[in-house]
């Protein structure tokens, strides 16, 4: 008969810790060094102010103004019973050149026979259209790369967040509807009172 093998009791192996274990001390310590060379090596990209922005004023920004309209601008000016171009000079006292991209054509074109006025009012022909190069047909997204390639646009628009993505770009003004009329925020003489 062999012998038994006798397996040993449970306190009499001393566990040991990997001398690389992150739980140690001076492994945490050294991970953190590490970290923190490499964030300062790291090359940033800064992205190159306009030259035509002095602080957050926009000098680009002169009459004729050039606004770029959304879709739901459209809708709300037509609820309530606004003159797009008339509104317009209304707020901001000098001639507006209403400006609609591909997108936001595509846009209303997509929302179907209950918005058939609004895309008529879009055909004006004193409305200036701007042809689309990217892939796809979201507005929004159109708006904010057409507004942060060229600061020489005021933009019309009254979604909530849109506007929240415009505010992030310096030098761009925001036109809106407050009170059945326009107003508009960030433009240095700030338009018609309210």
């Amino acid at each position: 008969m062999g012998k038994a093998k006798k397996t040993r009791k449970f306190a009499a192996v001393k566990r040991l810790l990997n001398p690389n274990d992150a739980r140690l001390k001076e492994n945490q310590l050294k991970e953190k060094k590490r970290i923190e060379e490499a964030k300062s090596k790291a090359v940033r990209r800064v992205p190159q102010m306009a030259s035509s922005l002095f602080l957050s004023h926009n000098t680009a920004l002169a009459p004729p103004y050039r606004v770029l309209i959304d879709t739901n601008f459209i809708n709300f000016s037509l609820q309530n019973k606004i003159e797009l171009v008339a509104g317009m000079m209304d707020c901001l006292f000098a001639k507006c050149i209403p400006c609609v991209t591909d997108c936001v054509m595509a846009e209303l074109e997509k929302l179907g026979h209950r918005y058939r006025i609004a895309l008529r009012v879009a055909r004006d022909p004193r409305f200036e259209r701007l042809p689309c190069t990217h892939q796809g047909t979201y507005a929004d997204d159109c708006l904010v790369q057409r507004v942060t390639a060229h600061k020489c646009y005021i933009v019309a628009t009254c979604d909530r967040e849109l506007r929240r993505r415009i505010r992030k770009v310096p030098g761009v003004p925001l036109m809106y509807i407050v009170r059945r009329r326009y107003a508009v925020e960030r433009l240095p003489d700030q338009g018609a009172p309210s």
